[in-house]
């Protein structure tokens, strides 16, 4: 019984705090994904929540931990000034339980 317990418990907190490492790069062709940042929540393919600590990286969800270095990251993303030129749209949320994609036809470019 105390090991079921101890098991959801843990499942229950890897769901909670999983994000992706992402690193924010200078030039377009050294990026894996370009992302604008909308303006409005609705105009948004994906609600990213920043997260503060590294070792709460995971899962493809939104919520983000931007590295120091690019070898650290699982992806690299450049911050185009028009929506056209983006292969994601993305809006910055306050709080982490509204992260999450919206359009889920784009979710294969972070993986």
């Amino acid at each position: 019984m105390k090991n079921l317990i101890s098991i959801l418990l843990i499942s229950c907190f890897g769901f909670t705090c999983a994000a992706q490492k992402i690193f924010s790069v200078q030039y377009a062709n050294q990026a894996d994904v370009k992302v604008y940042v909308v303006d409005y929540e609705n105009q948004a393919d994906l609600n990213v929540y920043k997260v503060e600590y590294a070792n709460q990286a995971g899962k493809n969800d939104g919520k983000w931990f931007f590295t120091e270095y690019g070898n650290q990251a699982k992806k690299k993303v450049y911050y185009v000034d028009y929506q056209n030129q983006a292969d994601l749209k993305i809006y910055f949320v306050e709080y982490e339980n509204q992260a999450g994609w919206r359009n889920k036809a784009k979710q294969h470019l972070l993986y």
